[in-house]
């Protein structure tokens, strides 16, 4: 389920994140206001739009311009094809891409597919951000904390297996609900909650977002297209594509950031990452954790 102006400028979300370092004051503002209960906020009348922002009707106009809309109405219509497909369940997306399936070979139709989101999500992420968000995360006097939903919880899992072993203080929260207060408890101000959260959005991941925001934490989101209403609090908000042609998301798009972010961090914590890598191996070798038993 393709739009064209997700595919020739990005969703509303991506273009406000594209766009907001060259924003006004006022349209940052209005942005902000946008993307706090995206994408509803944007379908209300543009007068409303506005009150709810504290920004003038002018001011609405020129934001949806800049974004690439040619007036209000199209940018409300691009929010209600995003809005229909954010709550795409599998059984939709599998009547979406049915009839495409025979068009050429299951294992082309997935690879053209991924390389396609893999490259607009490339070419959407924010570098500087990224960058941000990478220096957070080798900051050694920052606790992490990783989490994800159903499927992006392996994702989550997979970050905080590496970061671990670059450097310390991370922790992996896993998909047990339960067990996420407790580790809220040892949460500082400064601290990262690292979220990852795609379509159909999962409230108990917002809670606690918002749960470790309220303790000064700073949240990293992983998103899709649309973005997860967690933009709204997530400090750092990356979006990567997630469409396929079978009735699962992909995951691509998302793991290419992560590796990126694994990298990266490595080489900002530099010799002490090398040092705690020598640590670790000494212990398998240790352990015999890996290789034959003698």
């Amino acid at each position: 389920m393709k739009d064209e102006d997700e595919d020739d400028g990005g969703t509303v979300a991506e273009r406000l994140e594209a766009e907001f370092r060259r924003l006004t004051r006022a349209e940052r503002q209005l942005a902000a206001s946008l993307l706090e209960n995206y994408p509803v906020s944007g379908l209300r009348a543009i007068t409303a739009v506005a009150r709810d922002a504290g920004v003038s009707t002018p001011t609405v106009a020129r934001l949806v311009q800049k974004l690439g809309y040619p007036g209000f109405g199209a940018f409300q219509e691009a929010l209600r094809r995003e809005l229909a497909a954010r709550i795409q369940n599998p059984l939709d997306k599998l009547g979406a891409h049915g009839p495409a399936a025979t068009e050429t070979r299951p294992l082309e139709r997935i690879a053209k597919a991924a390389v396609t989101n893999m490259r607009q999500t490339l070419a959407r992420t924010d570098h500087d951000a990224f960058e941000e968000a990478c220096r957070l995360l080798a900051d050694p006097a920052r606790r992490i904390l990783t989490v994800g939903g159903r499927f992006t919880g392996t994702l989550a899992g997979y970050l905080a297996r590496h970061l671990q072993v670059t450097r310390p203080g991370v922790t992996d929260l896993g998909g047990d609900p339960n067990l996420w207060p407790q580790a809220l408890l040892d949460l500082e101000a400064g601290d990262i909650l690292v979220v990852f959260d795609i379509r159909r959005y999962q409230r108990r991941l917002g809670r606690l977002a918002e749960a470790a925001a309220a303790e000064g934490a700073h949240v990293i989101l992983f998103t899709d297209q649309w973005g997860s209403p967690i933009s709204a609090i997530a400090g750092h908000r990356f979006h990567a594509r997630i469409e396929a042609p079978s009735a699962w998301d992909s995951g691509i798009a998302l793991m290419l950031l992560v590796e990126a972010v694994i990298a990266r961090v490595q080489e900002l914590v530099g010799e002490d990452a090398v040092a705690r890598i020598d640590r670790l191996e000494a212990l398998f070798r240790d352990t015999r954790t890996f290789g034959r038993e003698d």
